[in-house]
Order: structure tokens, then C-alpha cells, then sequence
């Protein structure tokens, strides 16, 4: 039985409207997740951690797949758009979406709210599909983290509950999710470490950024190494 919706990135509110009214039932499924699935030999290994999980979770549920919408725009990334035509000529049906205007933006109180980080990195995923409650205790920042949900979700683990997000996560949070000025921004007297997966574009937005505020540059491809958590635990600590 085909039940589950698949995703990507932050698909047009229009969009998701649509397809919940269609099928009220269905599950959404967002593929950007790392499931642990069967890695697919269809993608170099050069290819971002985050397309490869779009691939193999597509395949994995593919008898399961109603359809699958997928972010191709500047509110994504290129390898959005090339994996949604691959899956396009596997067979699969791709709904595309392109959400780079602005009129849906609201405020980004889970970004700067006092709840453990990686609680907030995952009521703002939830939140592309469901509305999340916005009733959370404030917090002043004493660390950021800038960038996109990481795929090794388990280094959030290691910041402080006053880490303010910034960076694309932050923008999915104000529903603007091609926002680059916002995208930009971190508060200039917050220690931040600057993240992006290994072999993304948004390797050079996170770096000029680091170099630019003094801040910690870290890139990942899957999981996190101990090297690499040691530099963010140090960077906290002597910060």
C-alpha cells in the first residue's frame, strides 16, 4: 500500500497544502534524514552525505511512495535538482518545488529559545510539515551554530542550551527558506561555529563566514570524527 509522501529540503507551503488535503492520511517522510539505509551505488562518493540519504531513502520506500516532492530551487541547492531528475528517469514521481519568495515569513523564536539544540534543529524540520508551537522561553546566546541540519545530528549534543541557530536553518524556521541576507547574518559578539556538510556549496558561505567573525569552521560528511568533536568541544570551551 502507497502511503508515504516523500521530501526534501523546504517544499512551497502551496505545495505541502495541496498534497495534505489529497491524502490526509499519508505519512511525510523527509529524505534528508540519514535512516541508516542501504547506501545506493548510484551517486559518486564526492556527493554531498544529504543526496546520497535522498537517494537511498527513495529507493527503500519506493513500493511505499505516493509521490515525491522535492526543493530544486536556490531554497535548496543544485544537487537538490539533479537528484530529483535521476529519481525523475528511475521511474519515481517527482513533484518539484521551488520556494524562494518571501510572503510566508514569521518570527524565529525556537532559533533563539533555551531548548537543548538539537531539540530545536528538530521542531524546525518538524515544522516544514506541521505547525510547532512558538510559546518558548527566550534565552541570550552564548554560543551559535550556523548552517544546515547536520547529518550526524548527535554533534547538537554537544552545545549548550543558549546556542542560537542561524545560518539556512534558521531561514526554514522564518519559512523563507531562499533568504541568502538571512542566511548571512549571526550576531557579531557570539562565539559560532560555522558548519556545513562536506562537499556542499555552502562549504564557502561557511567559511568566509568563520574567517569573518572569528568563528570555528567545521565541515562533515557523515559522521563526525572524534577530531572534530574535540575541536568543537575545545572551541567552547576556551571561548
Amino acid at each position: 500500500m502507497k502511503n508515504i509522501i516523500g521530501f526534501w529540503g523546504y517544499p512551497h507551503p502551496d505545495i505541502i497544502k495541496k498534497y495534505k488535503k489529497m491524502y490526509p492520511q499519508a505519512k511525510w517522510v523527509d529524505f534528508d534524514v540519514d535512516y541508516g539505509f542501504t547506501k545506493q551505488n548510484i551517486l559518486p562518493e564526492t556527493c554531498c552525505t544529504i543526496i546520497q540519504n535522498i537517494i537511498n531513502a527513495a529507493i527503500c520506500y519506493r513500493n511505499e511512495l505516493i509521490t515525491v516532492i522535492a526543493s530544486v530551487g536556490k531554497d535548496k541547492c543544485d544537487n537538490g535538482m539533479f537528484a530529483a531528475e535521476i529519481l525523475k528517469d528511475m521511474g519515481f514521481s517527482v513533484i518539484t518545488s521551488i520556494f524562494e519568495e518571501k510572503t510566508y515569513r514569521q518570527n524565529t523564536v525556537i532559533s533563539t529559545s533555551d531548548l537543548p539544540l538539537r531539540k530545536k534543529v528538530e521542531l524546525i524540520t518538524q515544522g516544514i510539515i506541521e505547525p510547532i508551537k512558538t510559546d518558548f522561553k527566550q534565552s541570550k546566546a552564548k554560543f551559535g551554530f550556523w548552517g544546515v541540519p547536520p547529518n550526524d545530528l548527535s554533534i547538537l549534543e554537544l552545545f549548550p542550551d543558549n546556542t542560537h541557530l542561524y545560518g539556512w536553518i534558521r531561514c526554514v524556521e522564518a519559512r523563507t527558506p531562499a533568504d541568502t541576507a538571512l542566511e548571512m547574518f549571526v550576531d557579531r559578539e557570539v562565539p559560532t561555529v560555522f558548519y556545513s556538510q562536506s562537499f556542499c556549496a555552502k562549504t564557502q558561505l561557511a567559511k568566509y563566514l568563520a574567517d569573518k567573525y572569528n568563528g570555528l569552521y567545521i565541515d562533515i560528511d557523515d559522521k563526525a570524527t572524534n577530531s572534530t568533536r574535540a575541536k568543537i568541544e575545545a572551541f567552547l570551551r576556551l571561548r
